[in-house]
This record gives structure tokens, C-alpha cells and sequence, in this order.
């Protein structure tokens, strides 16, 4: 077991707090560079979506885990990031370009949506940020002479130093890449400076942080532009990746997805925003296992152990129609969050602290050992 003794402030905002950090993380990172040249053209492809979904994970974390503002209107960042993208493009604007204003689009639209939300809180903040996504929907559907409507704009190829980049090729997972790293650096520093640290503790208790001179209006707005900018980046990608963007693809099911990823990853940890959103992208192909293959092989297992053929064909019928059913997929996601917020609040990421943390102290570990983080309730935040 390592036991970390800090003798200096500066070990308290290290970002690596020990070298073992860096050999893990080094070996990861290493990995996840030669993921292209030995993996399917398929699993990059889901490799690109992690890096997408990750990034807007960590925006949303920003606003949602760290400053404890809620938002279900994320997809409509994401729109205003892919949109900018896609109108620039038509006018031969340069990829470094229409990709920082596209942020800077997102940023400031967050900002405006953030001051009405200075008044809100629960359940009324939410009510409007999907407001706030329906408008934005309603608007790419109308405004025809700027979104095509509802027939969609096409994204070409971008070109980035006078090479276009194919969806496909390594070179866009590797700017995807990039941009989820230099995504997760600069929010971890942003977290150990002042402005973070004003975020947690709005996040605890604004009351506290009112007291202590934090201006609480500003550093919501603040977070929000944050949080809406890095999703606007992120749309820029999302959109080059599906290479067509239509108001229909970003539906509040979207800003949903991207509240499950920070739940069942982990609400107050970076890492949780990447567990999340690999398990929301890759749900898809298991709905698929489960669809296809799954029926086949309760009928096989079934046969093997005495069922006759034709109640093994009944077996593979009904196990077909179950997964066949709408709306499986919402319903699988209900359940999964049901059990994530009754068993393990803390998400993918806080069991595995859990896990790391049983074998760092077997035999003496006791379940009393892992104290959950304090959720402030807003009866105790003014006490």
C-alpha cells in the first residue's frame, strides 16, 4: 500500500500525485496510439464516438458535477457547435478556424442561457435548459436560408494543414483523441485554481461560498460558458464524423445520453465522463448481440439440455420478440440507472476506487473504510 506524506502546498495541486500515475497513464496512452493499427475500421469507429462523448462528458461535469447545476440541454450545444461547423465550411473557412468559433459561438450562448438560470434551481433549472434545446430545435427546423431545415446540411471531409482528413482515417481519431486530453488537462487545471475551486463550492453550498466573497451569479455564468463551449468543440467533430447533421439528430434522447454518462460513470470524477461514455456507445452493439445472436443461442443451450426442437424454436421466438421490442433500449437505460443511483451513487468509477482500495488493504478492509462523498441537500446547504 502507498502512503503519500505532503510536505509542500504544491504537492496538493500536483497533477500526478505520484509516479504511479504516470506510469499508468503513460501505458494507457500508449495504447490508445496504436489502437488504429490494430483494430477493425468498426471499433475505431466506436473509439472516435468515446472520444466525442467523453469530451461533452467532461463540459457537462463542469457544470453538473463540479458547479451542481443540472442541464438537460447539452444537445443543443453540441447542435450549435456541428451547425457552425457545417455553415463555415460552405465558405471554405479553414478547419482551426470555424472550429474556435464554433466554441466561442457555443461559449456565448451558454453565457446568455446561464443568466436567466441565476434564479433557478432543481427541478426548475432543468425544466429550463429543455427549454432551452427545444427552442434551439425549433429554430434549425425553421431557419432554412442558414440549416437547410429539416433536410439536413452536409459536412465534408475537413482539411487540416492542406490534407483532407477522412472520418475514418487515424488522423481524425488522433485529433479526437487530442482534443478529449487537452479537454481533461485543462479542466483538471481548471479545478486546482481559484475559479474551480469557487465551482465545488458553489456546488456544496452557496451559501458558504457567498460568505466567503464568491460572486455565486458570475461563477454560474462562468461555468456555463465553459461547459458550453467545450461541447461546442465537440460538435465540430461530431459532426465531421457523421458527415450529415439534421435538427432530428439532436433530440433531448441526445442531452439524456450525455446525463447517463456522468451518472453511471461517475458523477465528480473526470474519469467517470470516459467509463460513462463507453458504456453509452458501446450499449448499441450489445442491443444488437442481444437482438441477433442472443435468440440462437438460449435456443441452442435450450436443445443441449434436453429441450425438444420445437420448444427450442418457441424459445428463440420469443427470446427474438422481446429484443425486438421498442423502446428496449430506453428501458434498458432505466434500469441501469435505477440500480447505478440505488447500489452505487458514485458511479463505474467510485467501484472501482472501491475495488482498488479492498485490495490496498486486504484483510483488514472493512466496508465502513469507503465513506461516500456528502450530498448537500438544499435544507442542510443553508445551516
Amino acid at each position: 500500500m502507498r502512503f503519500l506524506f505532503k510536505t509542500d502546498y504544491e504537492d496538493d495541486i500536483r497533477l500526478f500525485p505520484h509516479s504511479g500515475y504516470v506510469v499508468s497513464y503513460g501505458l494507457l496512452f500508449a495504447v490508445l496510439l496504436i489502437a488504429p493499427y490494430v483494430l477493425s475500421s468498426y471499433l475505431m469507429s466506436q473509439l472516435v464516438f468515446v472520444c466525442i462523448y467523453a469530451t461533452v462528458g467532461v463540459a457537462l461535469m463542469i457544470l453538473t458535477g463540479f458547479t451542481g447545476q443540472a442541464s438537460l440541454g447539452h444537445a443543443a450545444f453540441l447542435a450549435i457547435g456541428a451547425y457552425t461547423a457545417a455553415y463555415l465550411q460552405k465558405y471554405n473557412v479553414p478547419f482551426p478556424v470555424y472550429f474556435l468559433a464554433a466554441g466561442a459561438l457555443a461559449g456565448c450562448i451558454g453565457a446568455l442561457v446561464g443568466f436567466p438560470a441565476l434564479r433557478l434551481q432543481g427541478i426548475y433549472l432543468v425544466i429550463a435548459t429543455i427549454s432551452f434545446a427545444f427552442i434551439v430545435e425549433e429554430i434549425l427546423a425553421r431557419w432554412e436560408s442558414v440549416t437547410n431545415g429539416n433536410e439536413g446540411l452536409r459536412v465534408k471531409a475537413l482539411s487540416l494543414l492542406g490534407v483532407t482528413v477522412s472520418r475514418d482515417s487515424p488522423t481524425f481519431y488522433f485529433l479526437c483523441l487530442a482534443v478529449l486530453v487537452l479537454t481533461i488537462v485543462g479542466t483538471l487545471n481548471l479545478l486546482r485554481s481559484p475559479t474551480g475551486r469557487a465551482f465545488v463550492a458553489i456546488r456544496d453550498s452557496e451559501t458558504a461560498a457567498r460568505s466567503m466573497g464568491v460572486n455565486v451569479a458570475l461563477y454560474k455564468v462562468k461555468s456555463f460558458a465553459i461547459s458550453a463551449a467545450i461541447t461546442g468543440f465537440a460538435g465540430v467533430l461530431f459532426a465531421h464524423k457523421l458527415s450529415f447533421i439534421s435538427p432530428e439528430m439532436f433530440t433531448l434522447q441526445l442531452s439524456i445520453e450525455f446525463i447517463i454518462v456522468i451518472l453511471i460513470g461517475g458523477t465528480f470524477s473526470l474519469h467517470g465522463a470516459v467509463l460513462g461514455s463507453i458504456f453509452i456507445v458501446m450499449i448499441d452493439p450489445f442491443l444488437t448481440y442481444l437482438k441477433d445472436d442472443m435468440p440462437g443461442i438460449i435456443a441452442g443451450v435450450a436443445a443441449t439440455f434436453g429441450a425438444g426442437t420445437a420448444a427450442a424454436g418457441n424459445i428463440q421466438s420469443k427470446v427474438a420478440a422481446f429484443a425486438s421490442l421498442n423502446g428496449l433500449k430506453g428501458a434498458i437505460y432505466g434500469i441501469i440507472i435505477m440500480m447505478f443511483v440505488l447500489f452505487e451513487p458514485l458511479g463505474i468509477y467510485g467501484r472501482w476506487l472501491k475495488i482498488k482500495l479492498f485490495f490496498q488493504l486486504f484483510p483488514l478492509y472493512k466496508r465502513s473504510t469507503f465513506k461516500r462523498q456528502k450530498i448537500y441537500v438544499k435544507s442542510e446547504r443553508n445551516r
